[in-house]
């Protein structure tokens, strides 16, 4: 019995494996891809949803009713925090984030660019759904949009100078 279920794992494995794909060897191939992949429904089997409602439908369709009665009876900022690096990852791997997909173009469209950002809006807009409160999209958007000047401003800020030259300005 252990060795069917060895060979098995071994086969998905191998199968995952053989069918990733090669990165772009150029960025008009990465742009033709990239094209193709922001209109797809699905990508790698995955369906990817269209626009925030969409999502909330197939988050519904995925969650089973015990784990989604936990999740909405938990507060927003302990969701957040503690889902990032499970749904959320589940999130921003499978829904195209990186590699951009239909549904990270209508996030961008919105104001979000980071996947973090994106996952974790989806986390908190998602439990707001359930619990019958207003989304608040736009102060959502602001507000991550506003943490990431913040994090450049304060990362330019400790930034070091590694050569600096000065020229001289010759007279004609």
């Amino acid at each position: 019995m252990n060795t069917k279920i060895c060979l098995l794992f071994c086969l998905l494995i191998g199968s995952t494996v053989t069918f990733a794909q090669n990165p772009p060897s150029s960025e008009d191939s990465y742009e033709k891809e990239y094209q193709k992949r922001i209109k797809k429904e699905r990508l790698y089997g995955v369906y990817i949803p269209k626009d925030l409602a969409d999502s909330f439908i197939e988050l519904n369709r995925l969650i089973d009713r015990k784990s989604k009665a936990k999740f909405k009876n938990r507060s927003e900022s302990e969701v957040a925090r503690k889902l990032h690096f499970s749904l959320g990852r589940w999130i921003i791997h499978n829904w195209g984030f990186y590699g951009g997909s239909r549904f990270s173009t209508y996030l961008n469209q919105i104001g979000l660019n980071h996947p973090d950002d994106m996952a974790k809006f989806i986390i908190v807009s998602y439990h707001r759904n359930l619990n019958r409160q207003k989304l608040k999209v736009k102060e959502q958007v602001e507000a991550f949009q506003a943490q990431r000047a913040a994090e450049e401003a304060e990362r330019k800020k400790k930034a070091k100078v590694i050569h600096e030259e000065k020229r001289k300005r010759t007279k004609q």
